[in-house]
């Protein structure tokens, strides 16, 4: 799976938690396909060539459209606003929130929690490939770990646990010969996303 750049950072939330708008039609060249940034993808936030990037997970999505309840005449009909007003067009955009859960360093160690370091405005956000997923969840002794599930879990409450469980279904993919300990977590997650209340959120 080749990496695909899915849009920007736009703002931040918290010191974790960011907003990115999508590349939309006409920005980019190859824009990306809603699967780009479907919930539970895995991206790259580059901190810098000298610093790496952080990993973050794609865990909500919002639509803006400035037209929704304006009942008012429209002095153009949407065609001709597209030639003469292309940026009121433009105001209709996708957002979609990212958690990071993690930094991946230039050596290529990674490490797994509230990354040190926070992403700048405008910065491109790509999605992050099976390769670049595998080897961050490796440790130096060729197991899986996903050790920001505390994180994902003191976060993001009922939608976490969803998000969690999402993550571990791609590692299952990922790591054939890990598949029983991914399993056991799997069922643990499933079994709190059932009984706990739903509430909370990122």
């Amino acid at each position: 799976m080749m990496d695909v750049a899915i849009g920007k950072v736009v703002r931040s939330n918290s010191h974790i938690d960011y907003v990115c708008q999508v590349h939309g039609p006409g920005e980019v060249a190859a824009p990306p396909s809603v699967s780009d940034y479907a919930f539970g993808t895995f991206v790259r936030i580059p901190i810098g060539a000298e610093r790496g990037y952080l990993v973050g997970l794609i865990y909500n999505t919002m639509l803006l459209n400035p037209d929704f309840g304006n009942l008012g005449p429209q002095l153009s009909p949407a065609p001709d606003l597209a030639v003469f007003s292309p940026d009121y067009l433009a105001e209709k955009v996708t957002l979609v929130g990212i958690i990071a859960i993690g930094a991946v360093n230039s050596d290529g160690s990674s490490s797994h929690g509230v990354p040190p370091l926070a992403a700048q405005i405008d910065t491109i956000i790509s999605t992050l490939g099976d390769e670049a997923v595998r080897d961050f969840h490796t440790t130096s002794v060729g197991r899986v770990q996903v050790g920001y599930t505390p994180l994902l879990l003191t976060q993001g409450g009922a939608t976490g646990r969803h998000l969690l469980l999402r993550v571990i279904d791609r590692l299952i993919d990922l790591f054939p010969a890990q598949v029983a300990a991914l399993t056991v977590l799997r069922n643990q997650v499933a079994w709190q996303a059932i009984v706990t209340p739903v509430g909370g959120g990122l």
